[in-house]
């Protein structure tokens, strides 16, 4: 199928005052729409790990509180902190 030329689109609209888009322009309207309702996607699955690693985090923290000084309490808060930084370049 052919796209059509302005005219022809011009002419199928008469007076409505309507565009009509061609199968590609409209194809690639939705490949764009897609990505970036992807990169929504990605961006708010890497937002919830974050939240959960961090509520992960202060429920070691909290066992650390409870623990005296010591090689635990020091391991427990050294675990939290590896935690939160996992993966580093997420934390922004």
């Amino acid at each position: 199928m052919t796209d059509l030329t302005d005219f022809q689109k011009r002419f199928l609209l008469g007076s409505q005052g309507q565009t009509l888009y061609t199968q590609k322009e409209f194809e690639e309207a939705l490949t764009q729409a897609k990505a970036e309702i992807m990169a929504i996607a990605i961006q708010t699955s890497k937002q919830a790990i974050m939240i959960e690693r961090d509520a992960c985090a202060e429920l070691v923290n909290k066992l650390a509180d409870d623990e005296d000084e010591g090689e635990t309490c020091t391991a427990l808060r050294n675990a939290a902190e590896a935690i939160r930084n996992r993966i580093p370049s997420q934390r922004q």
